[in-house]
Parts: structure tokens; C-alpha cells; sequence
């Protein structure tokens, strides 16, 4: 850039001297004019006396035709031939004509005739203080790394000022700031640039934006000024290490807490922004074991349970915690987990023998099961207590020590309860307490004392009407409690009558289904319910029954086609009728009504009525429901004496039946005109109101037929009002009967858990009652031990533990306890998990800062335990050693030095590990210490300034120069991006692109 700068400036010398030699060898050629005026001059202003200075008279001058020679651009004067003066013509400014040229000179040519003479002027246009200093931008940002070091430059960019001379730019001014001050440069053309110094090193923590104001002033008068702000971000740089909120975090957690549980939350907070405030946690140099033990979360720092904790194992942790940034700086802290004691082992249950099954008869006292019980714990924790359900007819007796026996307390009864089996519990005395069971199967021989038992307490049954013989009509069961033979379930009919006929003419059952058959085909219109008893025997000797009611309803099929009643059927003419309607009847007036009835029930029966046929179809409607034939308009004139309608009546039975009536209707006033017309119809000496008769005696019928079905009906229900009566009347002799069930396990029978229902049969087991329990058998022991233990292990009876007296035979025993203290020697040396650790330490890391180690391992107690540490001699770091709350030695690097990666990035050295034994032991482990980069070496270039010469007419994009900086930084602190800052020269140069290079240098191109 300095070197295009010199370029431009000896540009500039050598055109001015070749214009001076030009204007001597012109003046001596010709006369020469020589005016200075100064610019912003308004059109018109005096600028010389041309005539005078000429020494031509005023009449020469215009009889000449004196002018000014026109060159095509803009006359900034004109020659004014009445008195001889050159004045300007329009308004000069001599920052658009000669913009940045020191001096400014405007030619002027005269040419004059008879004789042709040129004549040749200069006006010199003088600068006036017209412009003040300008920026480029009226905002400048700065991004300045806070780890930048004081003393460092920042070029900014310079103010530009149209005028020249004293009036041009002279001095920058910076408002005041602590952190930096202004330095102001000239270079070699004279231009000054403003520098920006920093004196103080940036904390973004403490002050992220720094707003300063630049101002450029001239040295014109009066004095013409220029600013900019200048607005510094300070970038975070890496120089603050995470903080935990604590140096040591204690807590105490039980040793039965579940895996996953968190334990505690550590904190660390980094006062940097962006990845160097990501905060990430880790265990520093903690034993594998702990790690199997222990999660820390990277993200959140919660450190939570991954296996079981045991007290008896290990009743103290001590983990050393790091939080690192995303720039490699970290710390660290203290996690002191105590486990506390909980009474986490149950006590165990032996069983020595069991005696089983259990005779029905067996008496009051029987040794049923001996067994002892044990807890691992001590003191409360360890005192068990045994106990069992205390409805069932057994209890504990404790006979010595920790032996128990279970002897019956009660009667037993195998139709009752089966099977037993007992859960013995046995529960310490920690807080909470523990317990564990063990399930003793106890089985109960069986006699034949319980009836069967059906599965409901009625049955009811639909059949079709119509069935087919042998149809299948339900099915009854009936259970037995007792065992095998006695279990065996027969079923049979009761004998009875029905219509006159035996009960077994009508259905049958199967005697080992109890599948209920039809043997003959049902009418509803003849049979609508069949009622039965249905008797169930075991096979017991004697046997035992028990009876259930099974009703039988017979449904109705759309087997019967409508009857009509109304009219009347005429002998061997289908059914007809005769109706007077007179012709005065209003629309809707009631002529007759069809009358019909289904011997089918429900919707079988439901009828409906259409007019299918009549002489005048739109004299007459007949109601869909009623069957009622009322007039549909007025009879007319022309409209026939006679009429004859056709009647359809349909059931709502899926196939539908009809029947049909044929209605003759007489349009007549008088019944004297009726009988006229029907003539021969009516029966020779039937009188004219037997019609009306015969409708009368059609309703009486019907509604007799009605109050006899609601007499039937009432009957019906009386008697069922009056068997229920009975039934429940006849309960109070019933004898209940408890029922139990059973299932097969491995040829055993045991106990289900609990009852579902009781069952209770009459005397005379015509019926049964099923009811359900007000309480349930929850104390009934489970079938089944729990999910968590096994089958309980019975051992074979020995032939001699029971004698005559039903007693057991027990022998003593005798426990004794032995303590055998081991002493310890120095057989073991210390012990680092790893054989090199490796640290990365920022460069910027102040002097004084600790970095926890790994500590080592010594399996030994006492004077034999790890007594000390030493490190290999190193003048950027020392040892110091702590004591930790639980009393090890917790070896930490200090740093002594300040670090500097370009001068030295790794150390390594040896930390020795040494007990106290006699003779003393040792280990050690190696350290290689990383040393990680900080961007604190600004690019340097090759050289102070770069000069290059160049051909006018260059193509663009040729190459001029190439510059080339380095950084003494590693990684991205290192890579070097190139950019122009401003131009350097007199006269402004046009833009030039150029091309940036990956190599840490860049190359300057030809202007486009």
C-alpha cells in the first residue's frame, strides 16, 4: 500500500515539471497572462484588466474580434470587449475542478485578428475554507480481544478534506478513555492518520462496549471540524476458569437408595460468554470403581447412583470433581458422599420339616412344621418375630432360640378349606422393618359332605315356536366341592306333567352335559312356557342332589295369518259387507269400520289396513291403523249408487300375512232407498237392521276377547307372586353348606386363596340360593409364596420325627462366635490407576493457580499408608499437598510461572508417591503437561513497507505485489486474513479487488 502511495506522488512531481518547462518555452513564444483569484466567486466578479495588460486600446480590441478560444468544455470566463476586463462567467469550485491538487490553475487562449495573434492566460483559483473534514462512515466498529495486549495499534480510518493547504485536515482528537488514547501519524505525502492505542489491558466481564468519539479538524479560520464514533466491542477471550459455588460438597445418602436416584448437583459458573462459558463435568482421577458406582452428568453436574451402595462394603466416597470450558480451562472441587447404615437384610426362614396331609380328625395340638429363623443384621435390626393369619386353625409355639412349631388350633374340615397355605412371617425390629415369608402347603384328606351345587339359581330358556325335534335348548352345570368320586356330577329330570302329558314327552337332558333337548316342535298358540326341575347327583355314597328351576318360554313365529271379523263373511263369497253412506256426508265423515285380529303376539300382531281396490278411488281412505273407512271428498252426482271397496289387512311379520274384506258401500239418505238398491242381496226375510246387528255383535266379541287375555294375564302373575312366596318362606330350614375350591398342582390340591361365593341348598333340594359374602377371605393365606421368593424347600420326613405323641424330636444347638484380628505390613506400595496423566494448561492461566492430581492408592493401614508426595524439579511449577475432610493427602500442581506456548508448549515431569512403612515403598506416575494456545501474538509482515512499480494500462486482475504476515498462534489463532484498510496517497485512487490466499499471504491486483 506505501508503496503505491510513493507511486502516486511521483506521478504527481513528474507532471509538474514537464508543465513548467512547457509554460517557460510558451511564454517565450508568446505573452503570458497571470491571474489569482479565489473560487465561490459570483458570474460576473472582476478577474483582470486583459486590455490593459495586453497594451491594446479598448476600439483595437473590439475591431480585432478579440474572443476567447472555445475548446468544447466549460467556459468558467468571458472577455467583455467594452472595457477590455476578464470577468467569470459562471461559479468556480476548486474541489471539483482540481480535487487534490495542490495548486489549481484555469487556462485561458485569446485570439485576435488582422493580424491572427494568440495570446495565452492563467487564472490560479485560491482555495477558501469551503468544506469540513469528512469519515467514511459516521459509525466505526472495533472488535478488540480482551486478551489483546496494551500497547497495541489500531489504524482507523482517516478523514477526508476537499481543501488543501492550511485549510486542509490537520489533527485528530479522541474523547477521553482510560483504556486508550490517540496517536496521530503523517506520512510521507504529508496526510495524517489517526491510531488507536490501547493502554490498559480489556475484561470483558467488567466492560464489554467502549464508545469513543473521533473528531478531524482543519486548519482553516475559522476552524471546520469532522467526527465519527468509534464503538469497541471487546471480543470474550478465555481467561476466566469455571467457579463451583462450593470447595467442598458434602452429603449423606442411605445405602438402600434405588440406582438412578441423584445424589447431589454440582455447580460451576465461567464469567466468559459464548463456548468459553460452556461449562462441562468430569471425575478427576477418581478410582474405576467409584466410576462404576457413580454417574456425573457432563452437562447438568448431577451425579447420580449406577449400582447398589452397601454400608457393610464401603461407608465413605471421596471423588474429586473437574469442570472444564469449552478453552481448556478448569477446576476443581471436593464431593464427600458418607453412606448410611439402613437395615437392608430381611430375615431368613428355614424349614426343618412339614407333616402333611392332615387327617380331618387330626386333634388340637398336632405338630404340624418345625422351623428356625435367622437375620444377618445386629442389634434390633436383627430380633425377628414370627406370626401367621390368625383366622386360620393353626398357631405358632416357640419352642427355643430361633425354632419354631406349628401346631392346628382348631378343627379341621377339608369341604371347607382344602388346602392351607400358611405363610409364616417373620418381621425385624429395624426401622422400617423388614420381613420375609416362607409358604407351608398343608393339605386335608376328604369325606363325601357336600351336595352339588349349580352355577345359578334359575335357569330361563327361549325357544322358537316351530323348532326342529332334538333342538339344543341350554345347558345346566353343577359343581361338586368334594374330591374324585364324591366330585362326579349326574343330572336328571323331575318328573312332572304338562297339558295332561309326561314332562319327559316334552325335553330331555343329558345325564354327564346336562344339555337341556326339545323332543317334539312347540306351538306358541298351544304351549307358551314349560316350567322343570332339573336334579344334579354326585357320586357319593350315599349320594347327594340338589335341584334347579329352569323355565322354558316358547317365542312366537308370524305363523298365522289376520282373521277378519268385520264384515262379515257372506256364505261362499269371501267376506263382504253393506254400508249406507249418505250423499250429503262432509269429507271425512265415518262410513264403516274393518275389524281384525292375529292370533300371533307382538309384532306378529301389530295390523295395518289398505284400500286396495274400490269403484271411485278417490271417494273413500280407510285408516292405517284403526281400519276405519271415512269419506275422502263429497259424493257427486255422476258418482255410482254402489261402491264397492277391497280392504287388504297385513301383520308386521317378517314374511307379512294378509286377509282381505270387500265392503259394499250404498249412496243412499234413507235406509228405505239402501234396501231398494240392495234388492236380492239381503236374505229373503232378513229384516233391513240385521246389518247393524251383526256390527254389534262383532265389537262385543272383541272386546270380550280382550278382558279374558287381561284375566289371563293377572292369573299368571298371581301365581308367580305366590310361588316366590313359597319358596322364600320354605328358606328358613335351609342347612348351609360352605363351598371351596380346587386346583391340581403337580397331583396336589391346593387351597385357591379366596372364596368367591357360598352356597346354600333347601332340605328338600328342590331349590338353591346363591349369595355373596359380606367380608371376604383376605386372612385366607395366598395360594402361592410371593413373587420374590422361591418354592419353599420341604425335605423328606424323617421316619422318627413323629412318635406316638405327635411331638418332635429336636436336638440342641450351640453357636459360638470367633474374632481373629489380622495385623497389617507394608506389603503393598503406592498405586496411581495410570502410568502417565495428562493435563492442558491455557497460557493465560495466572501464576498461583492449582490443578488437583490424581492421589494414590495404598491398600495398607496405619503408619503403613501414604505418607507423601514429590515432584521432579520444574521453574514453571511446584507440588502442594492437602488434607482432605477424610484425612488423605490430595497432591495439587501450582503453577509458579507465568506459561508462554511459543517459547515452551509441553513439560514433563514425575510425581513420586511414598508411604511410611520401614523400609518405605513408592510409586510414581508421569505428567505431561500441555501448554494450550492463546491468541496473544498479533500477524507480523515480512517487511515495513512493500514497493512496487507498474505500467500505466495494466490489464486488470494482474498481479502487483504480494504481502505476507505470520502468527506466532497454532490453530485458528494462527490463520491470517488480509483486507485494505484505506488508500495512502494524494490523489484517491480508484478501487482495486484483490485475491486473498490460504497461505498466509495475498496478492495485489491491477484496478478493474
Amino acid at each position: 500500500m506505501w508503496a503505491r502511495e510513493r507511486l502516486w506522488c511521483r506521478r504527481g512531481r513528474g507532471r509538474a515539471l514537464l508543465w513548467c518547462a512547457l509554460v517557460a518555452a510558451w511564454e517565450l513564444a508568446w505573452g503570458q497572462l497571470r491571474y489569482s483569484v479565489p473560487e465561490e466567486l459570483q458570474k460576473g466578479s472582476f478577474v483582470g484588466d486583459v486590455a490593459k495588460d495586453l497594451g491594446l486600446e479598448l476600439a483595437a480590441l473590439r475591431h480585432r474580434g478579440a474572443r476567447i478560444v472555445d475548446k468544447g468544455r466549460r467556459q468558467y470566463f468571458t472577455l467583455n470587449l467594452e472595457n477590455g476586463h476578464l470577468s467569470v462567467n459562471e461559479r468556480v469550485d476548486r474541489e471539483e475542478i482540481c480535487s487534490g491538487v495542490a495548486k489549481c490553475v484555469l487556462n485561458v487562449e485569446i485570439l485576435v485578428k488582422s493580424p491572427v495573434k494568440l495570446y495565452r492566460g492563467e487564472v490560479e483559483i485560491q482555495d477558501i475554507n469551503d468544506n469540513s473534514p469528512v469519515f467514511p462512515e459516521r459509525n466505526n466498529v472495533l472488535e478488540i480481544s480482551e486478551q489483546t495486549a496494551p500497547g497495541t495499534h489500531f489504524p482507523l480510518e482517516k478523514a477526508e478534506d476537499a481543501d488543501v493547504g492550511l485549510n486542509s485536515l490537520q489533527n485528530y482528537e479522541c474523547s477521553h478513555s482510560s483504556y486508550f488514547t490517540l496517536n496521530v501519524r503523517t506520512g510521507a505525502d504529508g496526510v495524517k492518520y489517526p491510531v488507536l492505542i490501547l493502554q490498559k489491558s480489556l475484561d470483558r466481564e467488567e466492560q464489554a462496549v467502549h464508545n469513543l468519539i473521533l473528531t478531524a479538524t482543519d486548519g482553516g479560520s475559522p476552524v471546520k471540524s469532522g467526527s465519527t464514533g468509534i464503538h469497541v466491542i471487546v471480543l470474550d477471550g478465555n481467561d476466566n476458569a469455571p467457579a463451583f459455588t462450593q470447595p467442598v460438597y458434602e452429603v449423606t445418602v442411605r445405602e438402600d437408595v434405588a440406582v438412578g436416584s441423584q445424589v447431589l448437583r454440582v455447580t460451576a459458573t465461567d464469567r466468559d460468554e459464548g463456548q468459553n462459558a460452556e461449562v462441562r463435568y468430569s471425575f478427576h482421577k477418581v478410582p474405576e470403581k467409584f466410576e462404576r458406582t457413580f454417574h456425573l452428568d457432563p452437562d447438568s453436574g448431577e451425579i447420580t447412583v449406577t449400582e447398589r451402595l452397601d454400608f457393610e462394603g464401603k461407608a465413605f466416597y471421596e471423588l474429586d470433581v473437574q469442570a472444564r470450558d469449552a478453552g481448556g480451562l478448569s477446576s476443581h472441587s471436593k464431593v464427600l458422599i458418607t453412606v448410611a447404615d439402613v437395615n437392608n437384610h430381611v430375615p431368613e426362614i428355614v424349614i426343618t420339616s412339614v407333616f402333611s396331609p392332615i387327617p380331618e380328625d387330626a386333634p388340637l395340638g398336632t405338630v404340624i412344621a418345625i422351623f428356625n429363623v435367622q437375620d444377618r443384621d445386629s442389634g434390633a435390626n436383627g430380633e425377628v418375630r414370627c406370626s401367621i393369619v390368625k383366622s386360620l386353625p393353626f398357631r405358632l409355639e416357640r419352642t427355643f432360640d430361633n425354632y419354631y412349631s406349628l401346631v392346628t388350633d382348631g378343627e379341621l374340615d377339608r369341604e371347607e378349606v382344602p388346602e392351607y397355605n400358611v405363610t409364616v412371617r417373620a418381621t425385624d425390629g429395624g426401622s422400617p422393618a423388614l420381613w420375609s415369608s416362607a409358604v407351608l402347603p398343608l393339605r386335608v384328606l376328604d369325606v363325601n359332605d357336600n351336595a352339588p351345587v349349580f352355577a345359578e339359581a334359575r335357569y330361563s330358556a327361549w325357544l322358537p315356536e316351530n323348532n326342529a325335534k332334538g333342538a339344543l335348548v341350554l345347558t345346566v352345570r353343577a359343581a361338586d366341592a368334594d374330591w374324585g368320586q364324591n366330585a362326579r356330577v349326574r343330572y336328571r329330570l323331575c318328573e312332572a306333567q304338562v297339558r295332561g302329558a309326561p314332562l319327559s314327552s316334552y325335553v330331555s337332558v343329558h345325564a354327564e352335559t346336562g344339555a337341556l333337548y326339545a323332543l317334539r316342535s312347540f306351538d306358541y298358540e298351544e304351549v307358551r312356557e314349560v316350567g322343570l326341575w332339573v336334579r344334579a347327583e354326585d357320586g357319593g355314597a350315599p349320594a347327594l342332589s340338589s335341584n334347579v328351576s329352569v323355565r322354558l318360554f316358547i317365542v312366537d313365529e308370524n305363523d298365522n295369518a289376520p282373521q277378519v271379523l268385520y264384515p262379515p263373511a257372506a256364505p261362499g263369497a269371501g267376506w263382504t259387507g253393506v254400508e249406507l253412506a249418505p250423499r250429503s256426508a262432509e269429507p271425512g265423515a265415518l262410513v264403516a269400520k274393518v275389524v281384525a285380529v292375529d292370533a300371533d303376539s307382538g309384532q306378529n300382531a301389530w295390523l295395518s289396513y289398505e284400500l286396495a281396490k274400490a269403484t271411485e278411488p278417490g271417494l273413500f281412505r280407510v285408516g292405517l291403523h284403526s281400519g276405519e273407512v271415512r269419506t275422502a271428498r263429497l259424493p257427486l252426482a255422476r258418482d255410482a249408487l254402489r261402491q264397492s271397496l277391497l280392504v287388504v289387512v297385513k301383520d308386521h311379520g317378517q314374511p307379512a300375512l294378509s286377509a282381505t274384506a270387500t265392503l259394499t258401500v250404498v249412496l243412499a239418505e234413507s235406509v228405505a232407498e239402501l234396501l231398494a238398491d240392495l234388492g236380492g242381496a239381503a236374505a229373503p226375510g232378513e229384516p233391513g237392521g240385521s246389518l247393524t246387528r251383526w256390527l254389534v255383535v262383532a265389537v262385543a266379541a272383541v272386546c270380550c276377547l280382550f278382558l279374558a287375555f287381561l284375566l289371563a294375564l293377572l292369573a299368571l302373575r298371581l301365581r308367580r307372586w305366590r310361588r316366590s312366596r313359597l319358596l322364600a318362606a320354605g328358606s328358613g330350614a335351609l342347612r348351609a353348606v360352605p363351598a371351596s375350591h380346587f386346583v391340581g398342582i403337580d397331583g396336589v390340591r391346593a387351597f385357591l386363596h379366596s372364596y368367591s361365593h357360598d352356597v346354600s341348598l333347601t332340605a328338600d333340594s328342590r331349590k338353591s340360593q346363591l349369595r355373596c359374602p359380606a367380608g371376604s377371605c383376605s386372612d385366607t393365606l395366598p395360594a402361592a409364596p410371593p413373587p420374590d421368593k422361591g418354592a419353599p424347600l420341604l425335605p423328606e420326613e424323617p421316619s422318627t420325627a413323629r412318635g406316638d405323641s405327635g411331638d418332635a424330636l429336636l436336638s440342641p444347638l450351640n453357636d459360638f462366635h470367633v474374632d481373629v484380628a489380622i495385623q497389617d505390613i507394608n506389603d503393598n506400595s503406592p498405586v496411581f490407576s495410570k502410568a502417565a496423566l495428562d493435563l492442558e494448561i491455557g497460557e493465560l492461566i495466572l501464576p498461583g493457580a492449582r490443578f488437583p492430581l490424581e492421589m494414590a492408592q495404598d491398600p495398607d493401614v496405619g503408619s503403613n499408608l501414604l505418607l507423601s508426595y514429590q515432584l521432579t524439579q520444574n521453574p514453571s511449577f511446584s507440588l502442594a499437598v492437602t488434607e482432605t475432610p477424610s484425612g488423605k493427602r490430595q497432591p495439587e500442581l501450582v503453577l509458579a510461572a507465568a506459561l508462554d506456548r511459543e517459547k515452551q508448549s509441553s513439560f514433563q515431569m514425575v510425581l513420586t508417591a511414598v508411604d511410611g512403612g520401614a523400609p518405605a515403598r513408592s510409586g510414581t506416575v508421569q505428567l505431561r503437561i500441555s501448554v494450550a494456545d492463546a491468541n496473544d501474538n498479533a500477524p507480523v509482515f515480512s517487511k515495513s513497507a512493500y514497493e512496487a512499480r507498474v505500467r500505466e494500462k495494466l490489464p486488470a486482475g494482474s498481479l502487483v505485489l504480494q504481502v505476507r504476515g505470520t502468527d506466532a498462534d497454532a490453530g485458528s489463532n494462527g490463520r491470517v486474513s488480509y483486507a485494505f484498510i484505506r488508500p495512502f496517497c494524494a490523489e484517491k485512487p480508484p478501487p482495486c479487488a484483490g485475491r486473498r490466499s490460504r497461505d498466509s499471504a495475498k496478492a495485489l491486483c491491477a484496478p478493474r
